[in-house]
């Protein structure tokens, strides 16, 4: 496919660049803080749909069948900031995606716990600095850089 296809047009620099080797130099704080909050964020889904779960299956909630579901899809949740926060620290460019993905969905959950009043408040109030500092931190070019993601030029 060298003869004038996909293949031809990619220069040598972009089919090394897969995102599977980090770059060089040492992992910059701000991803490093970065990927710590993320990995905080899926270990406390983790917690509190292991905790849903058995409650569900050996406790006596109103409803077995809405507890049980509900432990599920929180531990299937806390699959994506817990990945992320793997690929941050290995310094895979995919993982900016999952990560700033993870805190988009986080603002409005903080905004409803703010909402509902009483305890939630507190909860609501740090899930919300978390989101909007994980965030800070993976917009940051620093961060970027270290990823791998340049700032598109102009043609």
């Amino acid at each position: 496919m060298e003869d004038g296809g996909y293949a031809a047009e990619v220069s040598s620099e972009q089919r090394t660049s897969t995102g599977t080797t980090p770059p060089a130099g040492p992992r910059p704080a701000r991803l490093s803080a970065a990927a710590a909050l993320c990995a905080a964020e899926g270990v406390v889904l983790a917690g509190f749909g292991g905790y849903l779960l058995v409650m569900g299956l050996v406790g006596d909630p109103s409803s077995p069948q809405q507890a049980e579901m509900g432990g599920l899809t929180l531990l299937a949740l806390a699959a994506l900031p817990l990945l992320a926060a793997r690929g941050l620290l290995l310094r895979r460019r995919w993982s900016r995606g999952p990560a700033m993905i993870t805190q988009l969905m986080a603002v409005p959950v903080a905004w409803t716990l703010v909402s509902t009043g009483g305890a939630m408040i507190a909860a609501g109030v740090a899930l919300a600095a978390v989101a909007v500092a994980v965030l800070a931190l993976l917009v940051n070019p620093t961060a970027t850089a270290a990823l791998g993601i340049a700032p598109r030029s102009e043609p």
